[in-house]
């Protein structure tokens, strides 16, 4: 009897530990969040006004506003998502439902968890050496965004491999039953129901393309461009790469420090506003699967 009280003890006394360990890891983490976030908005917020998120960057970035920047990052975003998105979910469903278990599924599964874990850097030499220079596109939108789209893409595949697998079979299985074809369940109830789950990889995809530096070096970004573009075809200004120029080149630095801060802000709230409207379209359309 005695063992076996012990026994009980030390399980209790385990679990209060493992308990505490991962509440206090997840506290953690919360607060260098809040204190990254407090850091940014508090040097920040001081020079963001109308006139600096809608005029034109001055004197070498050091006044002026960082319009261009953002509108060159929305391009490449949208650019990006409309390249990745219908390939990546596409790939994903030819995975999940058409290949069997096999050598070449497993592969191709291998090589996208390698594509993954590709440095950025490398995504843009390739894309300098593809789309800028062998293909033609030279420095401009459509290269930019078609590297950024190369470089987001397997988090698509495996984020939308992960939400097909989660609708049970019995689904599909009732499907057939009613006499749809594969391409009408796959259609009708499959993607439906997976749906609110793709967009959380697109939303991670979308974050990831946001704050890339390297891969726009090289193909798309400009140094200093106080103008709109006006086509796929024109270089562009963007935040990260501006925010990187800002802080590390020059002769003003201290005096351009400000400016810094606040185009992550901006960068941050950007982001975030797009996180905030995938999230309620993901919520959107589970309530709408759990009605019909």
């Amino acid at each position: 009897m005695k063992f076996s009280i012990n026994s009980v003890k030390k399980k209790e006394l385990k679990q209060w530990l493992a308990f505490n360990v991962f509440r206090a890891l997840s506290v953690l983490v919360v607060c260098i969040l809040i204190l990254i976030l407090s850091f940014i908005t508090y040097h920040g917020i001081k020079v963001i006004s109308w006139e600096f998120l809608t005029s034109m960057p001055e004197d070498g970035m050091t006044k002026g506003g960082i319009f261009p920047a953002i509108v060159g990052t929305l391009c490449l975003v949208t650019g990006s998502m409309i390249f990745a998105v219908p390939i990546g979910i596409l790939s994903a469903i030819y995975i999940n439902e058409y290949t069997k278990a096999s050598f070449f599924k497993r592969f191709v599964k291998l090589m996208t968890n390698n594509l993954a874990g590709i440095p950025s850097i490398v995504f843009g030499l390739f894309g300098m050496t593809l789309f800028v220079k062998t293909l033609g596109f030279g420095d401009s939108i459509l290269a930019g965004s078609l590297t950024l789209g190369l470089l987001t893409l397997p988090v698509v595949i495996r984020t939308t491999e992960e939400a097909l697998k989660s609708v049970e079979n019995s689904f599909r299985h009732g499907s057939y039953a009613l006499g749809a074809t594969k391409l009408q369940t796959i259609r009708k109830v499959v993607l439906p129901m997976a749906f609110p789950n793709i967009i959380t990889g697109i939303i991670l995809s979308i974050g990831r393309v946001s704050g890339e530096t390297a891969p726009i070096l090289f193909t798309v970004a400009a140094y200093f461009l106080p103008k709109l573009p006006t086509g796929i075809s024109d270089q562009v200004m963007a935040l990260p790469y501006h925010l990187y120029v800002i802080s590390t080149s020059g002769t003003n630095i201290e005096e351009s420090r400000p400016m810094a801060y606040g185009t992550a802000l901006v960068l941050i709230g950007i982001v975030l506003i797009v996180n905030i409207t995938a999230n309620a379209l993901r919520k959107y359309f589970s309530k709408k699967v759990k009605m019909n």
